[in-house]
């Protein structure tokens, strides 16, 4: 199959500029595989194409970017910026017209040949300026690694995101539950994890980079940990934390499985953060805090909090920014972040993340009380003298179920379409004022700021009805518009002649997927045909603000 390019605009030739993620480094996409010949030849046009191609790979760059896609011969690239997944309606890339990237987006593109697409792959931007961070922090969290056949080729992927965004991080921390110990033995994987590490860090020229970890309620004990890694990525004097400096940037790992009994514990935290933030110039300069479990009261709060004392403790030094894991909570919700003494900040997960329960999801086996999806995320934190900026990023956001043939796994494995895709808009963590009260006051991200804007239905339909293969009949909806996320939809469907509740339901929207599908079917169990049914729908992002409710008289 013959290839031609689509110019969308000239290639940027600032790739070469420091701090900029070479080509190399991407972790492959689908398109990419060695079987794919760019410049085969085929003369058979009733099979999809090959996902397009692109110029200039996802990644941090300081300056905005120029796209260039290719596509085979004959076929119409169309492209998104929204997470959407690309339809015969999105935008077309137009030869010689630039697409240029100036601000942190998703570009979501695929090739379209008559009544044939390829498969969507998505690509993240984050744009920044010149001026240089004092450090560049990943942090991840619930790695759960348990052997080298599930985890070696997932890792590399990682790895080849994490150097798309910062080629040589200054350091990663790895916030508990680094393996999957139930009391049941499993202290030794703490070497495969060290073997599986150490192994991509070579393989980036990662050699500078520290890297620090947390203690986690899977990670067996404090002694599997030390046995299990190189002294200085665990330098704890005995309870499980310590303090390092990472490019002169203060962090504190805590223990948060013994930190709510544990005054020794407390008494260390509180007076290095008091003598810090009394000596000159460091009012305002952010102090990392990092530890498993959430701060109680915070971050997604209600859902695996136990460390009131820790809450309570740093409720005194605004300049604090606690990262926690645990829950799998994902970091799409804007809840993932928490600001009223301190700022709160959810990890994500790296091996799958979860949903705050009482909701369904939309499966091949029709709707599922399930809160899991095989997610995996991270942060990718730089640290400046007054702000501290945190983008999230998705490892791997390909759309999965977390069960396969009935069995659970979270083991989907590379090449990731998504990969180094935003799982949400940065956050900008601003230390403001001359006393800590004023830098609380100007804090954005309290429960008093959060966003009260509805979800939309920007459609003039957004119900319909579908049939499957076989038969069976569901309800469509298409998905609404949120300025931060639709989280998920109140759907209640209605027997006419009988008034019972067929479905009544919170179905989430897939808004963990990267792109996004850009419909749900509600699947109608047992129609019959010739009933007749009534169905009312609400939009509902993260906080409860409501859409109009949406419609829909139909028969079977």
């Amino acid at each position: 199959m013959r290839r031609t390019t689509i110019a969308i605009a000239a290639v940027t030739a600032a790739l070469a500029v420091p701090g900029i993620a070479p080509a190399e480094s991407q972790a492959e996409p689908s398109w990419g595989s060695s079987s794919f010949e760019w410049g085969s030849s085929s003369g058979e046009n009733n099979t999809p194409p090959a996902a397009p191609g692109v110029s200039v790979p996802g990644g941090r760059y300081e300056h905005p970017v120029d796209l260039t896609f290719t596509a085979e011969r004959g076929a119409t690239v169309r492209y998104t910026l929204d997470g959407t997944t690309p339809t015969t309606d999105s935008q077309a890339a137009t030869p010689g017209r630039p697409l240029q990237i100036a601000q942190d987006t998703n570009v979501t593109v695929a090739a379209f040949r008559g009544d044939h697409a390829s498969a969507a792959v998505s690509f993240g931007y984050l744009i920044k300026t010149s001026e240089k961070p004092l450090a560049q922090v990943v942090v991840m969290s619930d790695v759960h690694v348990g052997d080298h056949a599930n985890n070696d080729k997932k890792y590399e992927s990682f790895f080849d995101t994490i150097g798309s965004i910062f080629p040589k991080p200054d350091a990663i921390l790895s916030n508990g539950d680094m393996i999957n110990d139930n009391g049941d033995g499993k202290g030794p994987d703490h070497k495969i994890v060290a073997e599986i590490f150490q192994a991509n860090l070579a393989r980036k020229g990662m050699n500078d980079t520290q890297l620090l970890i947390s203690n986690g309620n899977h990670d067996a004990s404090l002694a599997a940990i030390r046995a299990g890694y190189p002294a200085e990525w665990f330098p704890d004097s005995g309870g499980g934390y310590y303090e390092s400096d990472v490019s002169g940037v203060h962090l504190f790992t805590v223990n948060t499985e013994t930190y709510n009994n544990d005054s020794a514990q407390r008494s260390w935290l509180k007076s290095r953060l008091t003598e810090i933030t009394a000596e000159s110039g460091n009012l305002t300069k952010p102090i990392l805090v990092q530890g498993h479990r959430p701060a109680s009261n915070t971050a997604m709060d209600g859902q695996q909090a136990s460390n009131p004392r820790l809450t309570e403790d740093l409720s005194a030094f605004p300049q604090a920014i606690f990262f926690s894991g645990h829950s799998h909570l994902n970091n799409n919700d804007d809840r993932s972040i928490h600001q009223r003494d301190f700022t709160a900040v959810n990890d994500g997960s790296m091996s799958y993340i979860e949903i705050d329960h009482g909701y369904q999801m939309v499966t091949e086996s029709g709707l599922a009380n399930r809160f899991e999806s095989p997610t995996a995320q991270a942060l990718f934190v730089e640290v400046y003298q007054d702000r501290t900026e945190i983008n999230r990023i998705n490892m791997a956001a390909d759309k999965h179920d977390i069960y396969t043939g009935g069995a659970w796994s979270a083991n989907w494995q590379p090449p990731y379409s998504s990969a180094g895709t935003l799982s949400g808009s940065g956050w900008t963590v601003e230390l403001d004022g001359s006393t800590n009260q004023q830098i609380k006051d100007n804090f954005r991200y309290t429960s008093g700021a959060r966003n009260t804007n509805a979800p939309e239905f920007t459609t003039a339909t957004p119900l319909s009805v579908s049939t499957g293969a076989n038969g069976e009949t569901a309800l469509r909806i298409a998905q609404a518009k949120d300025d931060q996320m639709v989280h998920h939809y109140a759907v209640e469907i209605t027997d006419t002649a009988t008034g019972a509740k067929v479905v009544s339901s919170k179905v989430l929207s897939d808004f963990y997927f990267m792109p996004r599908p850009n419909s749900l079917d509600i699947p109608i169990p047992d129609a019959a045909a010739g009933t007749a049914y009534d169905a009312r729908v609400e939009a509902v992002d993260a906080y409860g603000n409501r859409s109009p409710v949406t419609t829909l008289a139909f028969t079977r």
